[in-house]
């Protein structure tokens, strides 16, 4: 199966949802819907374009459920937990080796959903939204800056990747296909979230 096929599957399935749930979706997101709904040409090429290098890498076993969530701070380390898989895949997905990127993608989404979720909880009105929004995303930058260059510099004798550039290749296809999931499932679980995974199209 060509290696876009499943972004693209997860990509028609997630703005079909969208479009059939718009209604559910909050007044202040559902502008913001729309218009990744309007997006929808370009999303599909945005993924055709992050897969069409052909990159290369290696196949390993995977956390595949890696965010903030799974990372519990102890003394002065780090401790991953649940090894267990995305709980929406099947055993068999779960157990199948892939590109250790699919980790690092959900690690960097999860930091956006840090940065949005801290905003919607300190902003009490749109102003201070507006006002403090850029201080949010300079620290996603930051962070997201950070992680990259600590995995790299502990995972580039492995040759499990040929790039870490944000947006691009395997690294930037797999963050489409983690919010197009997160987008699902926030319709389905949390339609007052939905506005989160939107704000990366």
């Amino acid at each position: 199966m060509p290696i876009a096929s499943a972004p693209l599957d997860e990509a028609r399935g997630a703005l079909d949802l969208l479009a059939v749930n718009l209604d559910a979706v909050p007044a202040a997101d559902r502008e913001r819907a729309s218009a990744v709904l309007a997006q929808r040409d370009p999303i599909m090429r945005r993924i055709e374009a992050c897969a069409a290098a052909m990159p290369q890498g290696k196949k390993i076993r995977i956390h595949g459920d890696y965010h903030l969530g799974q990372v519990l701070v102890t003394r002065n380390d780090f401790v991953i937990i649940d090894f267990e898989g995305e709980p929406g895949h099947s055993l068999e997905q779960r157990r199948a080796k892939h590109s250790p990127l699919r980790d690092v993608a959900g690690m960097m989404r999860s930091f956006s959903y840090v940065q949005q979720s801290a905003l919607r909880s300190v902003a009490h009105n749109e102003a201070e939204a507006v006002r403090l929004s850029p201080l949010a995303r300079g620290w996603e930058i930051e962070v997201r800056a950070a992680f990259l260059s600590a995995y790299d510099a502990a995972a580039r004798a492995a040759a499990l990747y040929e790039s870490l550039q944000p947006g691009q290749g395997l690294l930037g296809l797999f963050e489409l296909e983690k919010a197009l999931y997160e987008l699902r499932y926030e319709i389905g679980n949390r339609p007052t979230w939905v506005g989160i995974p939107c704000k990366e199209f």
